[in-house]
């Protein structure tokens, strides 16, 4: 995959100096005169490869070196050691035609212009990146049209819903037709339909155009409709890189398995079947090994008078912290 990647981190590292202080009248006069300093491991010996096409989930806890790592990939920031390409151009050289391949956007922040019409930030956006207006109109007509906006481009922005902002953040940044996008919390914030509608766009933009994308999100219903791989980080390091099946099997060895029964049992009557997680009236929650899941399921039927039953994958959220308190390694896809 090195060979035939979009984007390639290589031991990419990023620290910090960060100047010492406590709060004292004398403490602020020594640290004017005599600074003390210490090193913040931001982002530390990260490394992976991204095929053309690929959307690959980023994921970790706040402060764990997502952004950090998509400012460097970016060119927003230089390293303090490794290497990275992005189609082609190491990204801190800010090449003219490095910034025409790429796009950020992170949902908490902002290039539409708040008082103006939405039609105004993509008019200039074409301007910078040389778009022919003929092609300009039918980028904007075409995008509108994928993210439900056909009517809103000429109200100003301060107008809009939250989620019909995202998705004219997202038209304006699209405009010029990006082969990487770097997508920081993209949905922040908004309600379920509008995360659902950005979802949809971004996994239609994704076969449409064949667009890869890196995206970091704390919801993980995003991650698990968009992306087949992800990246782990912790603390500034790389804990996985792979299938998010994988990380389901390696980090969760249990399935989920609902029940409906005919009639209420008490706690003492499912627990030899599996850890009870949840127990309300008819409602009940079993954690049960994968390797004895099927033995399991067939005692279950058997023994308990089941309405229904459903076997599931853990949540996502539960398996991710699951990560984060037993990091392992990490594995190469």
């Amino acid at each position: 995959m090195r060979e035939a990647a979009i984007v390639l981190a290589q031991d990419l590292t990023k620290h910090y100096r960060v100047a010492l202080k406590e709060e004292s009248l004398l403490a602020t006069l020594r640290h004017f005169f005599f600074r003390e300093y210490r090193t913040v491991k931001a982002v530390e010996g990260v490394s992976f490869a991204i095929a053309p096409g690929e959307v690959v989930g980023f994921l970790g806890p706040n402060g764990a070196g997502k952004t950090t790592t998509l400012k460097m990939l970016t060119g927003l920031i230089h390293p303090t050691r490794g290497q990275a390409l992005v189609a082609g151009h190491v990204p801190w050289r800010r090449e003219k035609a490095f910034l025409k391949k790429i796009t950020l956007v992170m949902g908490n922040k902002q290039q539409l212009i708040w008082d103006l019409p939405a039609m105004d930030t993509f008019r200039l956006n074409a301007a910078i990146y040389e778009v022919p207006e003929g092609e300009f109109r039918n980028r904007v007509g075409e995008l509108a049209e994928m993210l439900g906006l056909q009517d809103k481009l000429h109200q100003p922005v301060r107008k809009l819903s939250l989620g019909e902002r995202m998705k004219a953040e997202l038209l304006a940044a699209l405009l010029h037709r990006p082969q990487v996008l770097f997508l920081d919390e993209p949905t922040l914030g908004l309600d379920v339909n509008a995360q659902v509608a950005v979802r949809d766009f971004l996994r239609a933009y994704n076969r449409r155009y064949g667009a890869t994308l890196l995206l970091t999100s704390h919801y993980m219903a995003d991650i698990a409709a968009l992306c087949p791989r992800v990246l782990v980080i912790h603390q500034g390091r790389l804990l996985y890189d792979g299938a998010l099946e994988g990380l389901l099997e390696r980090f969760a060895p249990y399935r989920e398995v609902g029940l409906t029964l005919e009639r209420p049992l008490p706690r003492e009557a499912l627990a030899p079947y599996g850890e009870v997680r949840a127990l309300e009236g008819r409602e009940a929650k079993l954690l049960v090994p994968r390797e004895r899941l099927t033995e399991r399921v067939a005692e279950i039927l058997k023994r308990l008078p089941v309405e229904d039953l459903e076997v599931r994958e853990p949540p996502l959220e539960e398996v991710i912290a699951r990560v984060f308190q037993n990091p392992l390694p990490v594995e190469e896809p």
